[in-house]
C-alpha cells in the first residue's frame, strides 16, 4: 500500500542537510525497492529546501514509520514535523516527469 511521508524542515538547516546528505542518500538506497517517488520540497525559486516528500510502497504504516524514524535527516533533527498518510493511487501520468 502507498504511504506519503511529508517532512517540513526546521529553519536554517541548509548546512545540516549538506553535512548529512551522503548518509541520507545511502539510507534511501537501502529502501530503493520501496520508494515509489521522492524529492526535496523547495521554495518557488528553488533557492532553498523546505523539506522532503516520500511516497512509499510498503506493507503497512509500521513499515513507513520504520523508514522515516531511521532516516538520516530525521535523526539529525532537520525535520520540524513529519506527517504520514496512507494514500491510494489516483491519476498517474509518468510522461509529465520526462525531462525533469
Amino acid at each position: 500500500m502507498l504511504y506519503s511521508v511529508y517532512c517540513q524542515d526546521r529553519d536554517n538547516t541548509a548546512e545540516l542537510r549538506e553535512k548529512h546528505l551522503v548518509a541520507h542518500r545511502a539510507h534511501l538506497d537501502q529502501w530503493n525497492d520501496k520508494i515509489f517517488f521522492s524529492g526535496p520540497l523547495q521554495t518557488d525559486d528553488a533557492s532553498a529546501s523546505l523539506g522532503s516528500l516520500f511516497v512509499l510502497n510498503v506493507a503497512d504504516r509500521a513499515e513507513a514509520e520504520r523508514f522515516i524514524f531511521t532516516e538520516t535527516f530525521y535523526n539529525a533533527g532537520i525535520f520540524a514535523s513529519v506527517t504520514i498518510r496512507r494514500m491510494r493511487k489516483g491519476r498517474y501520468n509518468p510522461a509529465l516527469i520526462d525531462g525533469l
